[in-house]
């Protein structure tokens, strides 16, 4: 793997992270290097934008939803052939899970990887003020090593020669470069339709000018010079591939439905899987000869009068789970699978339909936060003691027509709740799940597969 990676750190959330992180990838593969893009945290959208700055697919690192080793193999194994890795943060620096605690927080990912971290502060209308702050970061949790800072929202270049005095006087770390206030670049589309924006290329102009911006007060070789790290070490990796191709599970793909982790493909073809993409918005049916059926999150609200059209695509869908198709339909692919969605205009379409209920969109955030999940009884995925983790991300409510079948019952910051729906072999809900935190559940849906193919 590269021996250098770096954290891209933030003092808060909204001081610039992304907007510096996406910069110095762009400006790096300028230099010629080969860069690869970690985010911490459950977070889809901003792995996006990574991917699309480096050409290699951006990969989510939890230390709350994954173990220590998990962590360090998915660095390992995602950094491999690059010259250099960037890891960015998530929130403040020790913001995580707990509010006692670093659990889940970019300053423990970055002790877990050994990785250099470097700080970026909001610096507008401060001066020496700003050294107070890198201090008390650096003091707060000493094994994190904080090795340089970047200063964003000066008014001027005489105003960062000001905070990067203080700062190397008192922090004794080096103020790599700046940007200033009035050549923010805002981030565009960074929600809804930002997957076709990014397919179509239209923001790679975006990309290239930020890479440019980086390059003209931003120290970028000092930056590659501090991400030196050594190797880790992997005890046993969850990769290692159990069989070849022993099932075909049909994933759907494409802007409405892109929602997913990328260790949860790797684990499925380790365990035997093949992977067959469809895309249901572009009318393509479910293929032929498929044993599964993985539906991921999205924005099927966005193309919900698309999906609307695609009679044939549900009608292939809604037979083979009725059939018995073993399915996981995951937050979009939960709501694709109701009855309809109804908009925030107050227009309703049908999806397709196998779950009996209607999906409502709202203004405000319906759900948010970690989740630890068990199985109701009847559950084939997390059968027995098995415990997954996931995340919960969503603006809709689900209101069901008759009583269902809960598929799980999760654990939040409020308490336990039944969620999803289950029937036969689908397994739908809200809940985004990251196999990683639970091998056993991919190596249930593999075994139910094979039960499902030798009984076609």
């Amino acid at each position: 793997m590269a021996d250098r990676r770096l954290v891209i750190a933030g003092t808060g959330s909204g001081v610039g992270k992304t907007t510096i992180t996406i910069g110095l990838m762009s400006a790096l593969r300028k230099k010629g290097y080969t860069v690869q893009g970690f985010k911490c945290g459950p977070d889809y959208i901003d792995p996006t934008y990574h991917t699309a700055v480096t050409g290699r697919v951006s990969r989510n690192i939890d230390s709350w939803m994954l173990n220590h080793e998990m962590v360090k193999e998915i660095v390992s194994r995602g950094s491999e052939g690059a010259d250099i890795s960037i890891i960015e943060g998530v929130m403040g620096f020790f913001d995580g899970k707990d509010p006692t605690n670093n659990n889940g927080s970019t300053a423990e990912i970055s002790i877990i990887t050994e990785s250099p971290v470097v700080l970026v502060v909001n610096c507008a209308s401060m001066a020496r003020s700003a050294a107070a702050i890198v201090k008390g970061f650096q003091v707060f949790l000493k094994e994190a090593k904080i090795v340089g800072v970047i200063a964003n929202s000066v008014g001027s270049e005489g105003h960062f020669k000001i905070v990067k005095t203080a700062i190397e006087q008192e922090c004794g770390i080096p103020v790599i470069g700046y940007l200033k206030k009035d050549r923010q670049l805002t981030i565009p589309e960074r929600h809804l339709g930002l997957i076709p924006s990014i397919e179509r290329g239209e923001l790679d102009p975006f990309f290239d000018q930020l890479g440019d911006l980086i390059l003209e007060t931003i120290d970028v070789d000092t930056i590659f010079d501090l991400a030196k790290a050594s190797p880790l070490e992997i005890q046993e990796s969850q990769f290692t591939r159990r069989e070849k191709k022993a099932v075909r599970i049909a994933v759907a793909r494409d802007a409405a439905f892109n929602f997913y982790y990328q260790e949860n493909f790797e684990m499925l073809e380790a365990f035997g899987a093949e992977l067959v993409e469809f895309s249901p918005l572009k009318g393509e049916a479910l293929p032929d000869h498929v044993d599964g059926l993985y539906i991921g999150g999205g924005f099927p609200e966005e193309f919900a009068e698309e999906l609307a059209e695609q009679s044939g695509v549900k009608d292939s869908i809604r037979t083979a789970i009725e059939k018995g198709l073993p399915t996981l339909a995951e937050c979009g692919g939960f709501m694709f699978l109701t009855e309809s969605i109804e908009t925030t205009d107050e227009k309703r379409y049908e999806m397709v339909g196998i779950i009996p209920g209607r999906v409502k969109m709202q203004t405000k955030l319906a759900a948010l936060g970690y989740r630890e999940i068990t199985a109701e009884e009847g559950n084939f995925l997390l059968n027995g003691d098995l415990k997954a983790r996931g995340h919960e991300f969503h603006y809709s409510t689900f209101h069901p027509k008759t009583e269902i079948q809960p598929a799980y019952q999760t654990k939040g910051m409020r308490g336990f709740k039944q969620e999803g729906f289950m029937k036969g072999n689908l397994i739908a809900g809200y809940t985004h799940f990251h196999f990683g935190s639970c091998p056993g559940m991919v190596e249930n849906w593999i075994k139910k597969c094979k039960e499902w193919q030798a009984n076609g």
